[in-house]
């Protein structure tokens, strides 16, 4: 049976038709109307009723940024897209007559990575997307971890530094200002910017604006600005995953998100650091990690799959 899988970004709406084994059927996209929170459900509704046309469709399975309640219906805080207690559930089910799941995107990518992808075969999975900041998701026992009150693994905004950089969030120092996108880019301009001898290819192919495509090249092409930038955040990315591990003691991380596409500047120094970092190494196993496997589309199989098993 198809089920159909949506994941909402804050610049388009990805969705697509889904198989039972993870194989996404077609794909269709929409931009955001991320100026008009009010009009994404209708945005969804549009693109679902485009793929379901002809189609014997099960369900649909939404991917929201943002805390989703327990009921997996209502999304309660979206800080990119202004969402406050918004019924989206109830919105999308009343335009496309289908039953409707709403889930976090991190958690859709986690499932989509457990069931699909890099997780295959592990039961205890901290997934963890490295984009803009950094979301999370929780797999244990081979099910979704969601917490109480449906909002668990914003692992993001754990506070590693006391005061340390604001973040939209609302508070300082979470992980995320350190170990994402964002955080790369802002070192990479803080040491153009003090030491520019250290960053003349950085500097040759930003222009005067240097943002993450220019800090993946130049670090590929030997800038040490860059490669520095780089080395800064897998130092934190693996402090951050030593420090889940010493709370959660799974047997696998899965590194996925914009950032992990240049995994190779940056992922085996994370594990170094982690393995460093992790308390009491020496005595415990080491969990693998792994890269993620779906790219893209992980948000959208994990969504459309939750639904199938709503």
């Amino acid at each position: 049976m198809l089920t159909i899988g949506v994941d909402i970004g804050g610049t388009k709406v990805s969705a697509g038709v889904v198989d039972e084994n993870g194989a996404v059927v077609e794909q269709a996209l929409r931009k955001t109307p991320a100026d008009r929170p009010d009009l994404i459900a209708e945005t969804v509704a549009d693109v679902v009723r485009e793929l379901a046309e002809g189609r014997e469709i099960e369900a649909v399975g939404v991917g929201a940024a943002g805390f989703v309640d327990e009921s997996r219906s209502v999304v309660r805080f979206a800080p990119n897209l202004a969402w406050r207690e918004e019924p989206l559930q109830k919105k999308i089910s009343g335009m496309v007559d289908l039953p409707v799941v709403i889930e976090n995107d991190a958690n859709a990518m986690a499932w989509g990575e457990t069931r699909f992808g890099a997780g295959r075969g592990q039961s205890h999975i901290v997934c963890l997307t490295v984009g803009t900041g950094i979301g999370g998701g929780l797999v244990f026992d081979g099910a979704l971890f969601r917490g109480h009150w449906g909002m668990a693994a914003e692992l993001g905004h754990m506070q590693v530094v006391p005061d340390g950089r604001p973040c939209g969030c609302g508070q300082r120092g979470c992980w995320e200002q350190y170990a994402s996108g964002n955080a790369l880019v802002m070192e990479a301009r803080r040491i153009a910017e003090e030491q520019p001898e250290r960053a003349g290819v950085l500097l040759g192919l930003a222009g005067g604006k240097i943002e993450g495509e220019e800090v993946t090249e130049a670090a590929r092409q030997g800038d040490e600005a860059s490669l520095a930038a780089f080395a800064t955040l897998a130092d934190w990315l693996g402090q951050g995953m030593a420090d889940l591990a010493a709370v959660l003691d799974p047997g696998c991380f899965i590194v996925g998100g914009g950032v992990s596409r240049a995994s190779d500047l940056f992922l085996d120094r994370a594990r170094e650091a982690f393995a460093e970092r992790l308390t009491g190494r020496g005595h415990r196993p080491l969990p693998e990690i792994r890269l993620a496997e779906l790219g893209a589309n992980a948000g959208m199989v994990g969504a459309a799959d939750l639904a199938r098993q709503r």
